[in-house]
Parts: structure tokens; sequence; C-alpha cells
């Protein structure tokens, strides 16, 4: 009877270890077409494989991009450019968005978010503003008149500017001038379930006091990091410390956001810049991309503040967009060259291989007001952290440890198992 009890019990266990999941992150990539020159966008989905992606993120709704992504797998997100968001007030307009640029593809295109906006409530245009919540609004009737809500939200993606300050984390806020305008988009998370979507760069914040952010810090190599004075979280990368401020942020207005989740809908590192952009440089692009995409591979990507929700990071960009206005650096944000080179190594291995992508163009359908932080507010709400000093903390709570309930799960299954192998011998 005993033996038999084991037996059922091993067999248990083995099924509860072979049905735990992989404790990795999903990869997001930024596909924006402001250029020229670049391939067809069936082209483009093995170069996405190759760095492991599984999530596209548009800056429109291009009929061609949605038919190549048809039965590909990837989870694609569409975005309404800030361009539409006064057209949207009216229901039918948003109606008739939706069905064209929405419904005609699904199921076989994977469309699961629509971006209404990017980064309007920084964006100092009071007329763009006022259309946000309605355009959010009608969008989201529209999904619900044609039975899509349950599988498509509906969010719009802020630069780190919505911050009064950003350090430390536990002391952050939202700008008190935006809260009228922020308040009810939030509301309307928690009331869909929707994300709110953050476009965080440490570039801005390193770029602006060189002398006093570790480069280590910014771009994920080894260092001491620093402890939040007020939470006592340790924090060894800049990017979590960004986005856990805008956690708090989130408690700070109240605590019916606390489980409004964020998504990292933008983050990258220039690999070329005008001269006073510092840190702008092919290495250091190498080295935060590249670190950034062997994390979100290797675990969960979870905060210190928020341990339990796993953050979805999209990385920007693709493609170097030859036709983006502003410095330099707008211009050099991609993986890849329009022929489909990689502009550097990322030092990843996928079970994918590439091809090079042709160099006939698409032309740039791709919305200018929203393809690569460029509207983000360097000099506000960037993350201005203090250098990073000789302060070991006894707590110390490693980033990498952040995923410790599933790994804990796994060391329990893995005792019991082997205790009862012990007692079979």
């Amino acid at each position: 009877m005993a033996s038999s009890s084991s037996e059922f019990l091993f067999s248990l266990l083995c099924l509860a270890l072979l049905s735990l999941p992989l404790i990795v992150s999903s990869i997001g990539i930024n596909y924006g077409q402001v250029a020229n020159n670049l391939p067809p966008p069936k082209n483009v989905i093995p170069l996405l494989k190759s760095v492991g992606a599984t999530k596209v993120k548009l800056y429109d709704a291009d009929p061609q991009a949605l038919r190549a992504f048809s039965g590909s797998g990837f989870e694609l997100t569409v975005a309404l450019g800030n361009e539409y968001l006064a057209q949207m007030n009216d229901p039918k307009k948003a109606q008739a968005w939706v069905k064209e640029n929405v419904q005609a593809y699904l199921p076989n295109t994977k469309i699961v978010a629509i971006v209404v906006g990017n980064e309007v409530l920084t964006s100092n245009q009071s007329a763009l503003t006022a259309a946000l919540f309605p355009a959010m609004q009608s969008i989201h009737g529209a999904l619900v008149d044609c039975g899509l809500n349950k599988q498509i939200f509906v969010t719009t993606a802020h630069s780190l500017a919505i911050l009064d300050v950003s350090y430390p984390p536990s002391a952050t806020s939202f700008r008190r001038d935006l809260l009228s305008s922020l308040t009810p988009i939030l509301d309307f998370h928690v009331k869909t379930g929707s994300p709110i979507l953050i476009n965080a760069y440490p570039f801005f914040a390193y770029e602006e006091n060189p002398k006093h952010v570790s480069l280590d810090f910014v771009l994920f190599q080894p260092n001491q990091g620093f402890t939040d004075p007020g939470s006592n979280f340790h924090y060894d990368n800049m990017l979590f410390a960004q986005v856990d401020a805008v956690y708090h942020a989130l408690d700070a207005v109240g605590i019916s956001y606390k489980k409004v989740p964020i998504v990292v809908s933008e983050t990258g590192w220039p690999s070329n810049g005008d001269p006073q952009e510092v840190g702008a440089t092919c290495d250091n692009a190498r080295k935060y991309n590249g670190n950034l995409i062997k994390m979100m591979m290797s675990k969960k990507m979870r905060t210190p503040i928020r341990p339990e929700c796993d953050l979805t990071i999209f990385v920007f960009a693709l493609f170097n967009e030859n036709m983006k206005p502003g410095p330099t650096s707008e211009r050099n944000y991609g993986l890849f060259n329009p022929d489909g080179t990689p502009v550097y190594s990322l030092g990843i291995k996928t079970s994918s291989t590439h091809s090079s992508g042709s160099s006939n163009s698409t032309g740039g359908s791709g919305s200018g007001s929203g393809s690569g932080g460029n509207t983000g507010g360097s000099s506000s709400g960037g993350g201005i952290y203090p250098p990073v000093t000789d302060n070991p903390s006894p707590d110390y709570m490693s980033i990498s440890s952040a995923g410790g309930k599933g790994r804990f799960v796994e060391c329990v299954l893995f005792f019991l198992l082997f205790c009862i192998i012990k007692l079979r011998l």
C-alpha cells in the first residue's frame, strides 16, 4: 500500500514538474517604418525570429504589415496615430476604423492591443490632450460592439515626463498639472484591465548627466547599484528603477490603481548620435539591447516593487529609420540596417536564422508622432539617478532574484521528488 501510494505521488510530481512553465519573458520589438529604404514587411519576420521576438508593436495599422503577419504566430499591437484622435470622438468613425484596421485581419493576424495616441499628455497640445480619453473610449466601445473587447485591449503610451520627480522611485508621483487628464485614463485601465504603457529610455538620463550616472548601471552591466532609502529595495539597473517609479506614482494616486500593470512600450539605445549626444555609440547600444534581450530570454522580468508581475518590454527598434526627424540618434535606434544586416552583434543565439531582407522600399507609413522616444523629454522625468556609491546593503535584493516564487515552487517539487526516490530505493 505504501509502495503504490509513493508511486502515485511520484507520478503526480513528475507531471507537475513537466507542466511548470519555462521562466522566461516574451520579447517585444517596435517595428517603425519612417524610412524610404526598408524591406517589405514579409521579409522582416525572419529578422524578428532571429532575436527571439514573439511580440511586435506597430505605429499604425499598415495593411501590408498586417497581411504579412497573418499566420506568423506573432502577437501584434497596432496603433492609432495622434493625428486621428479628434476624429475618433465620433463612435461611428471609431467603429469603422476598428472594422477596417483590426477586425478585417482577424483571426489569422493575432492583434492583441490597440495603442491610441503616443505621449499625448506631455505634448503640450491641449486640443490633443482633450481628444485622447474620448478616443480611447470610442475605440473600446467599437471593440465591444464587435465582440472583440475580451481579446484586444485599448491603451495609450506615455513618456516618463508624466512624473514630477523620478529619484528615488519611492518618492515619485505624477505631475499635478496632468492628473485631471491622467486620472480618467487610469480609471479606464482599472475598468478594462488594460495596462499603462511607458516609454522609458535610460539613455536620456545618461546623456543629460554622464558625470553623475553610472554607465554600467544604465547598460545592465555588473555594478553595485543603489538602495532606495524609502522602500529599501535594491536596484542594479536604471530601467527597473524607472518602472518602479511609475508603480510608486500609481500607488500615490490611489489604492485602486495598485493592480494596473505596466508595459514598457519603448526602450532602446542609439548606436550613433550628434557630438553632444553623449553615450550614443555602437558599443553602448550593443550592451544595452544585448544585455536586455539576454535577460528577457533567460527569465521573467520582475521589478522589486512588483515581484509577482511579469514585465512586458518592447525594444526600440527593429530598423534604423532614415526619415525620422530630430537629432542623429533618432535615426539610429535600430537593431538592423535596412538591408537586413545587424547594426551590431547582440551576442545571442536562437533556434532561428535570418536571411537578409530585400532592399525594395515599402515607403514609410509609420506615424511620425510615435516612432521612437523623440517626444520623451530627456530633461524631465528621464530617471536621473546619483552616481553609484559603495553602499552594499545587508538586505540586498538582486534584480536577478525577482522571479523567486516560481523558482521556489520548482525547488520544493524537486526536493519532494528526491525524497520519494530515496524512499523507493
